[in-house]
C-alpha cells in the first residue's frame, strides 16, 4: 500500500554499447571483466568510481600514475591476477604513492613478493587508481550476487577486509526502488554506523539507496553478469564512490530473442518492461506517450481519477464511487509485470489522460482487460488507440484470449468490442452485465486501422 519515493534523474545507459563490451569479453573466453571495462559500467549506470589504469609492466604502470598525478595527490597500486582473489594477503596492494619512481619501485618489489608467496599466480599487469582519501568515510559492500532458486539478488552490507571474517549483509530480490534500497540497509548493523555519531556527520543515505537502485537496473540490463561487487564502497556525507570493483560474467543462453528493451529473463520478479513503451496518435493529430505505469504514478493517477465523472467511474466500477481510494491507486501502480499489463497515455504536460489494462490468470492463457480515460478526451479515439496498445502487448506477452465485463447501457464500448470482433454474450446472473471475449490469435494487428471513426 505504500506508494515509495520516485528515482529522480536516473541515468540512461548505452545498453548496447555496455552488452557488446561483456559480449566481446565472453568471446574473448573471459570469465571476468577488466577494471577498465568495469569502471566504465559502472559510469553509465551513474555509480562514481575514481580515475584509474591498466598496465602491463612497472615502467607502464610509473607512466599512467604520472597522468593520474596530475589532478590527483596519490595513487594506488594493486597487482592484476584471476588467480589473487585477495590482493592484500600476498602484498599485492600498495596505498598512498605520490610519484612515478615510487610506482616503479612498488610494482618491481610487488612482483618478487608474489613469486615468493604464490608463485603459481597468472599476472596480468597492474591497476594504477587515485586514491580517494574520505575521513568519516565507512566502508560498505554492495553487489549482484546469483541465487540458484530466486535468480539475481542485491546484496548490501559492511565492507572492508572483515567482510569475510564478520559478515554483516542482507539480501533484497530485484527490482528495487528507493523505499525497498532504504529497507535493505536497515536491516544490517552497519546501517547504525551511516548515522551521525560524536563528530562525524551522518552519510548519505540516498546516495548508498541510489546504488542499489542502479546496480538493480544494471542487473536487469546486463543479464551476463552473474556476480558484481562494490567493495568497498566509501559512504560519507558527500555521497558514494566505489573504490575497488569486481564482475563476473557468463552467457546468458535464455537471453537470446528478447525484445529491445526486456530485462533479465532470471529475475524472480519481472522488472519494469521498457519494451511496451511507445507513441499513440488521436484522430485530431493529438500524440500521447504510452508507457507501463510506475511506482511513482501515483499522484498522477490520483489527479487522473479525480478528472473522471462519476458516471465513467460507476461504468468502469460498476457501482457509485466518490473517489477512488489511496490503496486502489497504490496497488494499482505496484503490479506484476509478469501477470499485469498496465498502461497509462500520457499527454504533453506528463498527465494521466487514460489507463488500460488487462489481468491474466495464473497459467497466463487468459486475461480481463479495463479501459478508462478522462472523461473530456471521449470521442477522440483514445480508447481505440489503447485497445490496439492492450492487443499488441497481450499477443507479446502469449495470452491466448481477452475478456471483459460491460455495462448494457455503455454502448461507446460495446460498438468498438464488435468492431474488433469481441463476442458478446449476456450474463446468467445479471441482466446488466455483458461478457465480452476475443480470442487474440484472431486479431490481425496489422490490419487493425490507427483510428476509429465511430464515436467512442
Amino acid at each position: 500500500m505504500l506508494a515509495p519515493p520516485s528515482m529522480p534523474d536516473e541515468p540512461h545507459p548505452d545498453t548496447t554499447s555496455a552488452r557488446a563490451t561483456v559480449r566481446s569479453a565472453l568471446a574473448e573466453g573471459r570469465a571476468w571483466l577488466e577494471p577498465v571495462e568495469l569502471s566504465a559500467l559502472l559510469g553509465a549506470w551513474g555509480i562514481p568510481t575514481p580515475p584509474l589504469a591498466m598496465a602491463a609492466d612497472p615502467r607502464a604502470a610509473a607512466d599512467a600514475a604520472r597522468d593520474i598525478l596530475q589532478d590527483h595527490d596519490a595513487v594506488a597500486l594493486k597487482i592484476q591476477s584471476q588467480d589473487l582473489p585477495h590482493k592484500s594477503d600476498v602484498g599485492g596492494v600498495a596505498l598512498d604513492l605520490d610519484s612515478p619512481g615510487a610506482v616503479l619501485a612498488e610494482a618491481s618489489a610487488m612482483l618478487e613478493r608474489i613469486a615468493t608467496k604464490a608463485p603459481e599466480a597468472r599476472i596480468d599487469g597492474f591497476l594504477v587508481q587515485a586514491m580517494v582519501r574520505r575521513r568519516h568515510a565507512r566502508e560498505l559492500i554492495a553487489g549482484i550476487a546469483e541465487d540458484d532458486v530466486f535468480g539475481p539478488v542485491i546484496v548490501f552490507g559492511a565492507g572492508g577486509i572483515t567482510v569475510e571474517v564478520d559478515p554483516d549483509s542482507a539480501l533484497e530480490l530485484p527490482p528495487l526502488h528507493l523505499g525497498l534500497a532504504r529497507e535493505l540497509v536497515s536491516r544490517t548493523r552497519v546501517a547504525r554506523r551511516l548515522a551521525a555519531f560524536r563528530n562525524v556527520p551522518a552519510a548519505d543515505i540516498d546516495a548508498v539507496a541510489r546504488v542499489l537502485v542502479r546496480l538493480s537496473q544494471l542487473a536487469a540490463d546486463l543479464p551476463e553478469i552473474r556476480e558484481l561487487d562494490l567493495n568497498p564502497l566509501l559512504a560519507d556525507a558527500d555521497g558514494v564512490i566505489a573504490v575497488d570493483a569486481r564482475a563476473r560474467i557468463s552467457a546468458c543462453g535464455d537471453c537470446s530473442g528478447l525484445p529491445h528493451g526486456e530485462a533479465n529473463p532470471r529475475f524472480s520478479i519481472r522488472p519494469y518492461p521498457t519494451s511496451m513503451e511507445g507513441d499513440l496518435a488521436l484522430r485530431d493529430g493529438t500524440r500521447m506517450r504510452v508507457r507501463p505505469v510506475r511506482p511513482d504514478d501515483e499522484q498522477r493517477l490520483e489527479a487522473f481519477f479525480a478528472a473522471v465523472d462519476a458516471e465513467d467511474l460507476r461504468q468502469r466500477f460498476f457501482s457509485p464511487l466518490r473517489r477512488v481510494s489511496r490503496g486502489f491507486i497504490a496497488r494499482l501502480t505496484q503490479v506484476d509485470y509478469a501477470r499485469n499489463i498496465v498502461l497509462v497515455a500520457l499527454d504533453g504536460h506528463d498527465a494521466v489522460s487514460g489507463i488500460a489494462q488487462i489481468h491474466a490468470d495464473p497459467e497466463g492463457r487468459e486475461g480481463e482487460y479495463a479501459i478508462l480515460l478522462r472523461s473530456a478526451l471521449k470521442g477522440r479515439g483514445l480508447g481505440w488507440a489503447l485497445m490496439r496498445c492492450l492487443l499488441k502487448q497481450a499477443s507479446r506477452a502469449g495470452l491466448e484470449r481477452i475478456t471483459g465485463e460491460v455495462l448494457r447501457e455503455n454502448p461507446s464500448m460495446l460498438a468498438m468490442c464488435r468492431e474488433l470482433g469481441f463476442s458478446v454474450q449476456p450474463d446468467a446472473e445479471d441482466p446488466l452485465l455483458l461478457h465480452v471475449g476475443l480470442d487474440v490469435a484472431d486479431v490481425d494487428l496489422d490490419a487493425l486501422p490507427a483510428h476509429r471513426e465511430a464515436r467512442e
